[in-house]
Order: C-alpha cells, then structure tokens, then sequence
C-alpha cells in the first residue's frame, strides 16, 4: 500500500528519483574525481620547485600569471573539452579512449579509410600511454600526501618513501577483494576532502583577496605571451591541474555524463579552484610558502588530520586509475590487442568491478620501483605531465575526427576546436617535450613498449587465425564429407569451441579422423566479442543448421560485448529445442578445446624481435577454460603447432 502511494504521488516519485540521483553522484565523487581532485596537492608546489631544471621565479606577475594559466587550463581541458563535448560522444553509454578506437573501428569498417586505421593505431598508442599514467598517479599522489609529515614534523622526512611503500603494498593487496566492499565509503571521503580544500583555500583569499583577479584571462594571456620564455616551461608543471580529466571520461559509463557534470560543475572545480587561489594568496604573502603551499593553507592545529586526509583521496585517487588500468586491459583483450587475460569479478552487481592479477602486480611492481627512483613527488611530476598531455591530446584529436564523421559537425566548428582545443594540447605537448631528459622519457617508453606489445599482438594474432584457417579447412565441406564417411556416433553432446563457423575445429577434426566416432550432439561454438560495452539476452545467441536439419550438428554464434566475460555454458543455456535438432544435455556436455602451440618460422611474416616478442606474450594468456566458464572436469583438450 505505502509502495501504491508513492507510485501515485509525484512529489515522491520526485524525492525518490532526486535521491537516486544524488546517489549517483556521490559514487562518482567517490570513483571519478580521485586522481583531479588530488592534483592541488603538488601543482603549484611543482610549478615553483626550484629544483626544476626550468625553474619559475617568484614574483607578483609570475603567480597571478600561473594560477591564471591553472584556471584557464582546467577550464577549457576539463570544462570544455571533456565535460561539455568529449562526454556527448560515447559507445553505447560507455567513453573514455577506447569507446572512440571501437566507434573509429566500426568507421573504418563501413568506410575502409585509411585515415580511420591511422587514427586507431594513435587511439592505442593513447590507451599504452594510460599504462604509464597508471603507473605515475599513484606513486606521486601517495608521495605527495605523505610528504605533509615533513611540512608538520621536518625530521619525518626521511620516512616519506618507507610509509609511502607499505601503503602502496596495502593497496594492492586488497585488489583482490575488489572496490565494492568500501566504495560506498569513497564518496563521502571525498566530499569531505573537496570541503576541507575548499575551506582551507578560502581563508587563504581572505589574507589577499587581491589574488581573485587572476580569473581575469588577460593574466594567463599576459604571462604567456609577455614572458614566454618562462610561462612555456611553466606549462610541463601547469598541466598536472588537468590530470585525472580522462577519468571523467573512461568512468561514463559507470555513472553516466549527467552525474560526473554536476559533481565536476557543483563541487570539484569551485574546490581546487578556491585551492589554487588560496595556494598562490598564501605564496603572495611570503614566498617561503612554496615549498609546500597546500599544507600550509591549514592552520597548524589541522595538518595532522588533513595529511591523514589527504592521504585516503591519494589512496582513492589510486585505486580509481588501478581499476582504468583493469578495464583498458581487459577491453584490449576483447578487442584482440593483448592476449586473453585471467579477469576476476569482485562485484555480483556492477559489472565493471574488475580485478586482473597479471596487471595487478606489474603495476605494483612498476609503482614502488618509482617511488624507490624517483624518491619524490617533484621529481615524478616531470613523468607524469607527458603521460597526461599525451593521453589528453589523443583524445582531443579522435574526438574532433568522430564529431565531424558522426554528428556532421560544420568544418569551422571543427577547425575552431584544432585551433583552440588541440592548439591548447599541442602546446602543453610541446612544454612537456622539453622535460625529455628529466623524466619524460618514462612514460613515453611505458607508452612505447604497452604500444608495440599491443600491436605486435593484433598482427601475431592475425597470421595465427590465418594459417589455423589453412589447417583447419572448410566446416561446410567437413560437414559433408561427414555425412559421406557416415562415423560411428555416440551417445551424449559434444561442444567445440571455434573461432568462426567458415572452417572446422581442429579438436572435431582430430576426433574424427584418430577416433573415427562423432557425438549424437555436436555443437560448434564460435564467440565474437562486439564493439559494444554489452549485449543484450535476446541477441546473445543465433543457431545455424548448416545446411542440414536431421543430423544434429549446429552451429551456435554467442556475442559478448567487450566489457562483458564470456560464459559458454551460460548461452548455450538459452536456446531453444526446437532449434538444436534435439535436446542438448548441457550437464553432461563434453567441451573440446583446440590449443596452439606457437612456434617461430621461417616465413618473413613479422620482424624475428617480433616473433620472439608474440610468442613470449603468449605465455600469459589466461586458460580458455576458465576464460569461457567452461566445467574444467568435462572439458578435452586437444593440441596443434603452428608457425608464425
């Protein structure tokens, strides 16, 4: 009854989806807004390290200028690029760089442009360069908040990168159990988080309010072009106020593009906005203040609980890009750039709550290797900028490319965004460009080798279905030369996992010609992994008799999106009798498996390095019978060489 009674109210129906909504947009607070709502922590600070090889100096102009560039950057960066166009653009509900790849893929296919082909290999070189920035974020965001304990107590310095180390072990030790046992603890952390650096920013205006003029553009633009010399190098530092913006973007689909505005418009931008004002306020005072600006904002009675603070936001910050590095991971796999990878699911309701061992611990391996290195957040911050300019600039690119193929944007639209948008990446590139030798290196030969192992991968694959495709021969001719040689059937049902039904399993070959007996039931299952985030129950199988109706062989196309985990037992599970030339017992079924063993060949199909390298990443590859949801106690596998 009372369930009646709020159906019929609309001021319920009001309150209850007002509730929903809010819901949705703390969870993004939580998830999204980690990695930018952390970057006040060491921005500014990075700016004016004098220990820069470029070195800002610290004057009146020098930081109405920078904390005008830091406002202008965000704004058009994340305001307009990411939140007002880039986030109307999505795949099926789900953004981020690799929804654009599948949208340019599913172009190139109708098209069969070059220049999709081109932009694609940019949009995985873009993806490899997130592997990097998975990498940097969270030894730099935990660096940064712990290194508040030499702000308070000077002589903890030296237990900054001990600390530092176990909390990132910690970390990544509980990947396993997945995010959704704390996540609904994530957003009001955050929320508290953006009040108290809200807050502290505030009363760092309220000692020079004068530095309110630099959301006047004409300081950007004055600094910029009036001391070029100095504002270009400025830019390397200037541009780690925009880190975590694609993470507005990849985590869409979680949480949809209404509830990541309003967050981004109502909550995080005025934050760090008030952050960074009160920062450069706070070093107008006394220039001292630059060595740890977002610290000193707090009265000295509260930097013990904001280090503690600031130390869960890096935390959540983390573990926000470790699970992007999960997804962009898996999605790679289904899209047939890296190998098939062991995926565990932590979340029997959201599907996207993923944990990937082998990434897992490379990442962490490659994490506390950084800040062993690097020892510091400055020093990371070189790194870092060139994986977020890059990763921002890509982005920026496809995008401009699909809004003028798919919403037919007018050509001085989109010459307006090359100028404007791109002109503005390509300039923080070219800044970044600079820090080559001082650390920028690092994520361009993380992006480099992610990049060549990802294509190397796509190509290795290829040449392999190609010569399989030799080996195993037509399964239309196979059918009829079965009803030809009439085997001896036997009873029970036989399912045999294919890569397409134009050629025969090379495990249902094998069974035929060593054994000369055929199962009552065959079942040749082919899996195609769709350029979409999921697909729907009714579209999940399709049947095909192959050309006879009576013999009780079928052929059974499953489709899975590319964020969903293939489950065989679980399709098969859906079809219909009528349509399978009998009853399939599906609890007694046997599961044959075709493994290929790779081996290198002489034919000149790839570079030698190449092949070594294809055949090394395949060694990772996760076992197809768990990968499938096969029973492992009723699964056959039967083995072949092939040469690359």
């Amino acid at each position: 009854m009372a369930d009646q009674r709020t159906a019929d109210d609309p001021s319920r129906q009001k309150l209850a989806h007002d509730t929903v909504r809010l819901a949705v947009i703390v969870g993004a607070l939580g998830v999204v807004f980690g990695d930018i709502g952390t970057s006040p922590i060491y921005t500014i600070q990075t700016v004016f390290n004098p220990a820069d090889p470029h070195p800002v100096p610290v004057s009146i102009a020098n930081v109405y200028g920078v904390v005008s560039l830091i406002f202008w950057s965000v704004m058009i960066i994340v305001t307009i690029t990411y939140v007002l166009l880039a986030m109307r653009v999505n795949n099926d509900g789900e953004g981020g760089i690799m929804a654009l790849i599948t949208l340019l893929r599913r172009w190139k296919a109708r098209q069969g442009r070059k220049a999709a082909a081109t932009l694609a290999a940019l949009g995985i070189f873009g993806a490899a360069l997130f592997f990097g920035d998975s990498m940097i974020t969270p030894a730099i965001s935990v660096l940064s908040a712990v290194e508040g304990l030499k702000v308070v107590e000077p002589e903890l310095e030296r237990f900054v990168v001990p600390i530092t180390a176990v909390i990132i072990v910690g970390l990544f030790l509980v990947q396993r159990r997945g995010s959704a046992a704390v996540g609904r603890f994530f957003g009001p952390v955050m929320i508290l988080w953006f009040t108290a650096i809200g807050a502290a920013g505030i009363v760092g205006i309220a000692g020079h309010p004068e530095i309110l003029k630099a959301l006047s553009p004409t300081y950007a633009l004055g600094f910029l072009f009036g001391h070029f010399d100095i504002a270009f190098f400025a830019l390397a530092a200037v541009v780690l106020a925009v880190t975590g913006a694609e993470a507005l973007y990849a985590d869409m689909g979680h949480f949809g593009r209404p509830a990541i505005a309003r967050g981004w418009l109502f909550l995080v931008l005025p934050a760090c906005v008030l952050s960074y004002l009160g920062q450069g306020a706070l070093i107008l005072a006394d220039e001292k203040n630059i060595s740890g600006p977002f610290f000193l904002l707090v009265p000295e009675w509260g930097r013990w609980p904001m280090v503690v603070l600031a130390t869960a936001a890096t935390v959540i910050a983390s573990q926000a890009v470790i699970t992007g590095a999960y997804s962009v991971a898996s999605q790679a796999a289904q899209l047939g750039y890296l190998p098939r990878l062991r995926i565990a699911h932590t979340s029997e309701s959201t599907i996207g709550q993923i944990y990937v061992p082998w990434i897992n611990w490379v990442l962490m391996v490659s994490v506390l290797t950084l800040v062993f290195a690097f020892r510091s957040s400055a020093a990371l911050a070189f790194a870092f900028g060139m994986a977020v300019t890059g990763t921002i600039t890509i982005t920026t690119s496809l995008f401009l490319f699909i809004a003028r193929w798919k919403f037919g944007a007018p050509a001085w639209a989109i010459g307006l965004g090359c100028v404007v948008l791109l002109g503005v990446d390509l300039l923080f590139l070219a800044a970044n460009l600079t820090k080559l030798l001082h650390g920028a290196w690092l994520p361009l030969l993380i992006g480099l080798t992610a990049f060549t192992v990802m294509t190397t991968w796509q190509r290795g694959r290829a040449i392999v279905t190609r010569e399989r495709r030799e080996a195993e021969g037509s399964l239309q001719a196979f059918i009829e030369e079965l009803h030809r040689l009439s085997p001896t059937r036997v009873p029970g049902t036989a399912v045999f996992l294919n890569r397409g039904k134009e050629t025969a399993p090379l495990a249902m070959r094998a069974n035929v010609e060593h054994n000369q007996v055929l199962h009552e039931r065959v079942v040749v299952v082919s899996i195609e992994t769709e350029p979409v985030p999921r697909v729907p129950v009714d579209r999940r199988v399709e049947v095909d008799d192959l050309g006879h109706s009576d013999d009780g062989i079928i052929h059974v196309t499953a489709r899975f999106g590319y964020m969903e985990t293939p489950d065989v037992p679980a399709a098969l599970a859906l079809l219909d009798p009528a349509r399978t030339e009998g009853e399939l017992n599906l609890g007694q079924a046997r599961y044959f498996l075709s493994k290929i063993e790779l081996q290198r060949g002489k034919s000149p199909t790839m570079a030698g390095w190449r092949k070594r390298l294809f055949v090394a990443t395949s060694y990772i590859t996760a076992d197809a019978a768990e990968h499938f949801g096969l029973p492992r106690e009723r699964t056959v596998i039967m083995g072949a060489h092939i040469d690359v």
